[in-house]
């Protein structure tokens, strides 16, 4: 009998980012055990430079689209993951027995806007990506005992 999946949303301020990397890390390195979800508490659209860093690792995030978590809060999550201190703050409440857990990573976008390059931007990108990535390869175990 196969178990049932975790069904995990990761939650940022836009969804255009850290957690739209994390939804296709986690599909593409857990889905057998985990149902990646992404969504924001405002929706930015897919920003094109995390498109351009996953696709370097061999996974398309391309048809992923931005999702405001509102349209999310009929689904019986297990975990919610906030990947970002504002969403952290502000998220919202979920029904049911969801685990709420905080794995803040920087943002890109913000560390990238002072770049004197392309390059340079992009080198942002990918530390975060690498470190999401690290963070998706010890799930579940790592979100035992971490409750917010």
């Amino acid at each position: 009998m196969q178990k049932n999946k975790l069904k995990i949303l990761f939650l940022c301020t836009g969804n255009s980012c850290r957690s739209q990397m994390a939804e296709g890390l986690a599909r593409a390195l857990k889905g057998d055990m985990i149902e990646p979800y992404s969504a924001g508490i405002e929706t930015h659209g897919l920003n094109q430079n995390a498109v351009k860093v996953m696709s370097e690792t061999g996974i398309d995030i391309s048809g992923q689209e931005s999702k405001n978590v509102d349209d999310l809060l009929e689904i019986d999550f297990d975990y919610v993951i906030t990947v970002c201190d504002h969403a952290n703050e502000t998220c919202p409440v979920f029904p049911g027995n969801v685990m709420r857990i905080h794995a803040g990573f920087d943002d890109p976008p913000r560390l990238a806007k002072n770049a004197r390059s392309e390059e340079e931007a992009l080198a942002h990108y990918r530390r975060v990506r690498d470190e999401i990535k690290e963070f998706i390869n010890n799930m579940p175990e790592n979100l035992e005992g971490k409750k917010v």
